[in-house]
């Protein structure tokens, strides 16, 4: 821990440096998606446990301007469901990165009510948005989303691209014997509209029973699909600490292009590279999306640490986090918490 403790960013003992921060607003979620969540039987945090906005204010100071945060992504559950989420937004776009820049900021949603409040997020100092979106078709959508709600997220699409809140980035899980069949429409829509489509490799984040890693739709196979109606050639640009492995895209007759990429977190693992650190809606500091546990900062800010002592207890966190998230080793073990309660 001494050599964490004298630097003043957020180090692990790997020499990787945490500059993105993901934070949870709430655990809970108006969907129940079948890779994300149980159909019934969530128990949500008690309100006591969430913190609260001025204490979410307060950490996302110390991670700005303490410990070398540059970008900050606020997800759940579904982050809209916050309902002081513009004030955090406008609090956080208020802050000073070290060398004096303001820190990046995205949103990731299900875009459920985004077309209401699109404008008054980018107002607030909203950068862009990364929304979740399955699949094209509406009863398929409503399967595995367990709602029926596919043209509020495409008025919630319309609505972040009108605000500026641009590029907005499209997310998608693919799993097998299910939305295969989204990819290609997905792409055509994504490259149509000039947004940019993530295809994301699913992890076992939810259910025990929903994920199976024979049954993976891969990378490989997600790109073989694409190239059936697309030409695809590697981005040129070093894809460093981002998660996704970039294309440049062309439809067949020219008339769209654009970029997609796949987070291939199961079969290309970017842990060397990792540039992450979490905030769970009730305070718990995790190094990493499968860590294998938590540091609490609630409880000392509670208590009444200085902000320099949070600082430490942050660092201490971050500096034991394992060199990847282990997926498809032998001791791997998947969260105790559903990706929900975890954050995106």
């Amino acid at each position: 821990m001494a050599n964490s403790a004298a630097s003043s960013n957020l180090l692990d003992t790997f020499g990787r440096v945490a500059r993105d921060l993901r934070v949870s607003l709430t655990d809970r979620c108006n969907l129940r998606c079948t890779y994300c969540m149980p159909a019934e039987g969530m128990e949500w945090l008690p309100n006591q446990k969430v913190l609260s906005d001025e204490e979410i204010s307060r950490l996302l100071r110390i991670a700005v301007q303490d410990l070398g945060i540059t970008k900050i992504r606020f997800t759940g559950g579904e982050p809209l469901l916050r309902k002081g989420l513009e004030d955090i937004v406008a609090a956080t776009a208020s802050l000073r990165t070290a060398d004096g820049q303001r820190p990046e900021l995205t949103l990731t949603t299900n875009a459920l009510g985004l077309d209401r409040r699109a404008e008054k997020l980018a107002a607030a100092g909203l950068d862009r948005v990364n929304i979740s979106l399955d699949s094209l078709d509406k009863e398929r959508y409503a399967r595995l989303a367990r709602r029926d709600r596919l043209p509020d997220v495409l008025a919630g699409i319309e609505a972040a691209a009108a605000a500026g809140l641009s590029p907005v980035k499209i997310n998608a899980v693919i799993m097998p014997n299910t939305n295969e069949p989204d990819i290609l429409p997905l792409a055509h829509f994504a490259l149509k509209h000039g947004h940019q489509l993530r295809f994301i490799e699913q992890m076992p984040l939810g259910p025990r029973e929903a994920w199976k890693r024979d049954q993976l739709v891969t990378q490989q196979q997600i790109l073989d699909i694409l190239r059936q109606e697309l030409h695809l050639s590697p981005a040129e640009e070093p894809r460093g600490a981002a998660p996704a492995q970039l294309w440049h895209a062309k439809s067949a007759d020219g008339a769209h292009t654009g970029e997609v990429g796949v987070i291939a977190s199961v079969t290309a693992p970017f842990c060397g590279a990792c540039d992450r650190t979490r905030l769970t809606a009730d305070g718990q500091m995790r190094n990493c999306l499968f860590a294998r546990g938590e540091t609490d900062l609630r409880g000392p800010l509670r208590a009444g640490a200085t902000d320099a002592e949070l600082a430490d207890i942050w660092r201490g966190g971050q500096w034991v986090k394992r060199a990847g998230h282990g997926i498809g080793e032998p001791d791997f073990e998947q969260p105790k918490r559903n990706m929900s309660a975890i954050g995106g």
